[in-house]
């Protein structure tokens, strides 16, 4: 049976993330300073699927398997989600199939809509692990996520020789860093019509309207130590700028951010937590940027000399 190609156009201009839910390792709690609970939680997934916002993006290594299972017990048997969620290497050393039975039994379903290859630890090896998997119709579709262009091609030729296609590419990727731009990943994913999800398009909130460098993020967690008060401080005009082009379009400052990665041909990932973050998102999917506001909005952002890497990624360039 022939792959049901992934394209922009079948799937939502965002997807929802969930890299901000649960506790302990790698979680809500650890990057963001979050504490939220299911109860907390819910609401925020109902509000999102009542919006159609049927898109939602997770991981095994996310709370080490807590975001997975949270989600899995909002969905409760239901069937009109597309899901994507990954497989780390170097956080399981086990057999890519038993990892994702693993994920595909918090989440409660029989088939993941996309699965990824979350970094490009031996490339050969793990993506090959994907090909009966995608034969079986457990994974609909194969991505990889922080690989340079070199390694997605790696991958893409060796699904193609099984008759498969690589169809999705997730990379960090925000006006403060365009390494995938700058490397040919985005050109060479849309001649290829492999789908670009974009992560961190806010950089984990800095460059959501939310803070300054008179109120810096929560000290103590990754988002934090990162974009601490003399970073924030460097960002003052591109935040002015993004707040000012949100006005232009009766939107808020995080909505520009997600409409430029929106412009920019990706579809962006957008962590929510609370309610009014559904709301952004949907304001975000209908703003149009012209060219000069994308352009006045990347140059004051490369002018900020701001461009911050997590500590798991390589540049892209």
């Amino acid at each position: 049976m022939a792959q049901t190609p992934l394209t922009k156009e079948n799937i939502p201009s965002i997807a929802l993330g969930t890299w901000s839910w649960g506790t302990g390792s790698n979680s809500g709690e650890d990057i963001f300073g979050n504490h939220l609970t299911e109860d907390d939680l819910r609401p925020v997934f109902e509000k999102a699927v009542d919006a159609g916002f049927t898109l939602w993006d997770t991981a095994a290594v996310y709370g080490m398997g807590n975001a997975e299972t949270m989600l899995g017990r909002f969905m409760q048997g239901r069937r009109d989600l597309f899901l994507s969620t990954k497989f780390t290497p170097g956080m399981s050393v086990e057999p890519v199939e038993k990892a994702l039975d693993t994920t595909l039994e918090r989440l409660d379903i029989d088939h993941t809509d996309i699965y990824w290859i979350h970094n490009p630890t031996d490339v050969d090896r793990w993506t090959k692990e994907l090909i009966p998997l995608m034969k079986n119709g457990k994974i609909k579709h194969a991505g990889v996520s922080n690989h340079n262009l070199e390694e997605v091609k790696q991958a893409a030729s060796i699904l193609e020789a099984e008759g498969l296609r690589l169809s999705a590419v997730q990379n960090h990727y925000s006006l403060l860093y365009r390494s995938s731009e700058d490397a040919g990943i985005i050109d060479w994913c849309r001649d290829n019509d492999v789908v670009f999800f974009s992560y961190m398009v806010l950089e984990q909130g800095a460059l959501s309207g939310k803070f300054d460098a008179d109120h810096p993020m929560q000290p103590g967690t990754r988002r934090g130590d990162a974009f601490n008060a003399e970073v924030m401080a460097q960002l003052d005009d591109l935040l002015q700028l993004l707040k000012k082009t949100a006005e232009t379009h009766n939107v808020k400052t995080a909505e520009i951010a997600m409409a430029w990665a929106i412009a920019k041909g990706t579809v962006p990932i957008v962590g929510v937590t609370k309610p009014h973050h559904v709301d952004g998102a949907a304001s975000a999917a209908g703003v149009t940027l012209s060219d000069k506001e994308i352009s006045e909005l990347e140059e004051t952002a490369e002018a900020s000399g701001v461009d911050i890497k997590g500590g798991w990624e390589k540049r892209m360039d």
